[in-house]
């Protein structure tokens, strides 16, 4: 599983808490799975495995998964750690614009600063003993800190409630995406989440999903870690790497200081409504930390429209190829400008996938190998590569000429 692999990653680089995307045990596009009891079932399997595992324990692990309330189904997080589920925090404020359709599979939980009891299943409670746990709007409170969680579409909204968090003195803010790639839609969420923490400082982690998840989008990562404003992490945005694990050092005491010195925070938060604390006998940080270099501040590095055009589509394609298990493409070729970018997308995914092998990507490497039906196959040149994923022909009609047969054969020629 993809989740143990990330959680394994992030303890072997010093991370003591560990987030993930958006409902990532199930996947985000399972659309009206959701309103299927197996869906639940078999996410909550998923999570009495992660809670078993070895791997997880002696992190803090968020994951995301649907769960029932009261007859309800919520979007949520589940919060645990070492074998207890310290929260189930659902999702507050629901995308249901565009491509997205949360309101038809989930409800929002609309009782902010509240939590009731949530009584977990019989397979969870043989593994953590728990009968019931927090569910709702609450935050962490850790030996040396404070976390309180947003999922996607909470961080897009006027009234996010990373504000009212951050006035309370929460100072870690998670956020758990399903955010697809949309052309320059990654200087938007760099943009929210700098300028969120320039207003009330903080550590923001955003993490978003990867890949195509089994419908027309393509999600593209770009997770980051964000300080006072200041950007310290960046993910990739057009990566096949099944797994990535983003990680910083950060001192909290740059956040107390950074806040103390803008009374307008300080002035809201002598009347902000308390949020519920759990309490939570651990520490994000060591005794032996203090010799630890923080991560410094970067520069966010932003792909040019014309890459983002070129690798969007193409780690699309890939994806769609390598989890259809299919053999390749067949495109008809006729000269004119739409099937011509179509195959010069999929010559750029060749590109991709060749520059991910050469790498030392063993994933992609078996992917590859996999589609092409040869075990010892290596790609060695994205021409050669597409040469045998892809079958193009002359898809001649009564507007065809001599000049789109040439343009149809060269552009053939030259991909390989």
């Amino acid at each position: 599983m993809c989740i143990d692999l990330s959680v394994e990653v992030a303890k072997c680089k010093g991370a003591r808490y560990r987030l993930g995307p958006e409902l990532e045990i199930c996947g985000y596009g399972c659309s009206d799975h959701y309103f299927e009891s197996d869906t639940l079932l078999h996410s909550f399997q998923a999570l009495a495995k992660l809670l078993e595992s070895p791997v997880t324990q002696g992190i803090i692990c968020d994951v995301g998964m649907p769960v029932m309330h009261r007859n309800v189904r919520y979007n949520c997080r589940v919060i645990f750690l070492n074998k207890k589920i310290l929260l189930i925090r659902p999702k507050m404020a629901l995308a249901n614009t565009g491509n997205y359709r949360e309101m038809r599979w989930f409800t929002p939980w609309n009782r902010s600063r509240q939590v009731e009891d949530y009584f977990l299943p019989r397979m969870i409670q043989e593994i953590t003993n728990q009968e019931s746990v927090p569910f709702g709007d609450a935050v962490l409170a850790t030996l040396d800190t404070c976390i309180g969680s947003e999922i996607c579409e909470e961080l897009w909204t006027p009234n996010s409630p990373h504000i009212e968090m951050g006035i309370d003195g929460v100072e870690i803010f998670t956020n758990s995406s399903a955010s697809h790639h949309v052309l320059r839609k990654a200087h938007m969420r760099v943009d929210l989440v700098n300028s969120a923490m320039t207003k009330n400082g903080g550590i923001y982690i955003l993490a978003n999903q990867k890949g195509c998840d089994g419908d027309r989008l393509y999600y593209d990562g770009c997770a980051m870690i964000c300080m006072n404003g200041a950007t310290v992490a960046q993910g990739l945005q057009f990566s096949l790497d099944d797994v990535e694990v983003l990680v910083a050092t950060l001192d909290l005491e740059d956040v107390r200081s950074y806040r103390a010195e803008i009374s307008s925070r300080n002035l809201a938060a002598s009347k902000v409504i308390p949020y519920c604390r759990i309490k939570v006998n651990f520490a994000l940080s060591l005794s032996d930390d203090i010799s630890t270099p923080t991560s410094e501040p970067i520069q966010w590095r932003y792909h040019s429209p014309e890459e983002e055009i070129s690798l969007g589509p193409a780690c699309w394609l890939w994806d769609y190829l390598r989890r259809s298990k299919q053999g390749g493409f067949l495109l008809p070729l006729s000269g004119g400008v739409d099937s011509s970018a179509t195959a010069c997308i999929v010559y750029s995914m060749c590109l991709h996938v060749c520059s991910a092998v050469w790498n030392g990507n063993q994933g992609v490497l078996s992917d590859v190998r996999k589609i092409v039906n040869d075990e010892a196959y290596a790609p060695k040149d994205p021409r050669e590569f597409c040469r045998r994923i892809l079958t193009t022909c002359y898809m001649a009609s009564e507007n065809s000429s001599q000049d789109t047969y040439d343009r149809a054969k060269s552009l053939a020629e030259e991909i390989g």
